[in-house]
C-alpha cells in the first residue's frame, strides 16, 4: 500500500512519490519561495509519517547543502 500524504488540507491524498516528485520541481529552482514549498511538503510528511521518513527524504534530496534544511528539524508546525 503506497504511502499517502495531504499537503493541500482538501482531502486529496498523494502518494509519496508525488511528494518526491513536488520536491524534485521545488528543488530545481532555488528561491526562498522553493524553501518554502519544500517546508511545507516536509510538514505534511512529518505529521503523517514521523521523522525517519522526512529525514529521508532531506538526505536524499541533499536539502541541506541546497537549502539549509537540516534533518532533525520538527516541521510538523509548518504551514499550520
Amino acid at each position: 500500500m503506497p504511502v499517502r500524504i495531504d499537503p493541500s488540507g482538501t482531502g486529496t491524498k498523494m502518494t509519496l512519490e508525488r511528494a518526491r516528485e513536488l520536491i524534485r520541481q521545488q528543488t530545481s529552482f532555488s528561491s526562498g519561495y522553493n524553501r518554502n514549498a519544500i517546508r511545507l511538503i516536509l510538514g505534511e510528511i512529518q505529521r503523517e509519517h514521523g521523522q525517519s521518513i522526512t529525514d529521508a527524504l532531506i538526505l536524499e534530496f541533499n536539502l541541506e547543502q541546497a537549502f539549509d534544511i537540516k534533518s532533525g528539524t520538527d516541521f510538523s508546525g509548518v504551514g499550520r
